[in-house]
């Protein structure tokens, strides 16, 4: 949800925004449907990883539906907010919103429905903990990343943070407890959602600066700051990916497979780091794409 920023959970968009004929294509577009299918597998990745050697099949489908309709609700209501502002850039302009093919009356009332019935949903139906961190979700994703954005470039920062809760729900689904498996989750995504937001400001930086976003600091004109940021934020996603093996959560093959992964993310920041051009900034882009599925698929099929 996330975002981080983004977008909650971080926003995997790299080409203009623009749905198909229909309501069912503005809808996705609108919930932000390639972003809900990352937080349904990140909130998997935390319920399996909690769990024992079977899963509850019905708890896990409650908790993955009340994250997503929480997930949902924020992107929804972000672009509410936003609809001026999406207005003003080519990869936002052509939305539901922004090109009036759906009411802003409608969509709000689209995000507060999904917001409440899916934070009640994880209430009822798997535990208080989980409605509360999804609250947390849509509360700091709209409330505190979504103005952040046209005032300081550390709003990356508080958008990752609402981007990694979704595993943690997923962990907390089972046991209703921070312990260090959910610690580690919320790392990952975490300092994962950093080098991928950073690139993603580097590349569109222009169209950012012009409708009044400031996603980067405002004094790196070359974009050294940014990509030595993706390098330190790279390096401490290296650090907490090794945590599960040197805790006891995964064995030797996860952290072969981790070091392999860790590696290609590591070169691909330090080219942009060396180059910080726009094609450097959409390799690291790519490579960050893979990089979340293949770790957190180690995780679970090699969990000790």
């Amino acid at each position: 949800m996330n975002r981080t920023a983004p977008e909650i959970t971080m926003p995997l968009e790299v080409a203009r925004e623009e749905a198909g004929p229909g309501i069912v294509s503005d809808l996705f577009v609108l919930t932000k449907a390639r972003l809900s299918l990352l937080v349904i597998i990140t909130t998997f990745v935390g319920f399996c990883l909690a769990s024992g050697e079977r899963l509850d099949w019905l708890l896990l489908a409650n908790a993955v539906l009340g994250t997503t309709l929480a997930a949902g609700a924020a992107a929804v209501l972000n672009q509410f907010i936003e609809i001026s502002v999406d207005r003003l850039m080519e990869r936002t302009r052509y939305r539901p919103l922004p090109a009036g093919r759906i009411k802003p009356v409608h969509a709000l009332v689209l995000g507060l429905g999904m917001g409440v019935i899916g934070v009640t949903w994880l209430a009822l139906a798997v535990n208080a903990l989980s409605a509360v961190l999804a609250a947390v979700t849509i509360f700091t994703y709209i409330v505190a990343y979504t103005p952040l954005k046209r005032r300081t470039s550390l709003c990356t920062i508080v958008g990752a943070v609402s981007g990694a809760i979704p595993p943690v729900i997923g962990w907390v689904a089972v046991k209703p407890s921070f312990d260090l498996g959910a610690w580690v989750l919320f790392g990952i995504l975490f300092t994962w959602q950093m080098p991928h937001f950073l690139a993603i400001a580097w590349m569109y930086r222009d169209e950012y600066a012009q409708a009044g976003f400031v996603m980067l600091r405002r004094d790196d004109v070359s974009g050294s700051k940014t990509a030595f940021q993706s390098l330190l934020y790279t390096a401490a996603l290296i650090i907490i990916t090794l945590v599960p093996y040197h805790a006891g959560m995964n064995n030797e093959i996860y952290l072969g497979g981790a070091l392999l992964l860790d590696g290609v993310m590591l070169l691909f920041a330090v080219q942009f780091l060396v180059e910080r051009e726009r094609a450097s900034a959409r390799r690291l882009f790519f490579a960050s794409i893979l990089f979340l599925p293949l770790i957190l698929g180690l995780m679970v099929f090699t969990k000790s």
